[in-house]
């Protein structure tokens, strides 16, 4: 899988060289170091932040996660284990809650792989 994008946007790591993490903490749910990025990477130089408030667009990549998540969240408690419309309702609340941090680095690594390409040679460099 390494070399890929879904690597890089699973992983976290550098969409570069896929050899180091973009974040300073691995720690999802402490909110003073989810988002916390690394300016560069450790590995092969890679600067994350391109420009100015690059990852403004990684708003509208969470959007969509967000979506996702709430259909699959629905089609779950509604279709498969039959609960009424509230109680359904408040499963999608929750299910969007308690992923936040998760949707938060996901549109951010997604968002970074539409710009940055892996590069084999890159990823060798010691």
């Amino acid at each position: 899988m390494k070399g890929t994008k879904i690597y890089s946007i699973f992983t976290g790591t550098c969409p570069v060289c896929h050899s180091a993490s973009m974040y300073k903490s691995g720690s999802l749910y402490n909110p003073y170091e989810t988002l916390s990025m690394n300016d560069r990477c450790p590995h092969c130089d890679t600067k994350f932040k391109i420009e100015p408030s690059f990852f403004y667009g990684a708003m509208y990549v969470s959007y969509g996660v967000g979506v996702a998540i709430g259909v699959a969240a629905f089609i779950i408690a509604y279709i498969f284990i039959g609960l009424d419309r509230f109680y359904t309702f408040l499963t999608i609340v929750a299910a969007l809650i308690v992923l936040l941090p998760v949707i938060l680095r996901l549109s951010r690594n997604i968002w970074i792989n539409f710009f940055l390409t892996f590069d084999k040679e890159k990823a060798t460099i010691d």
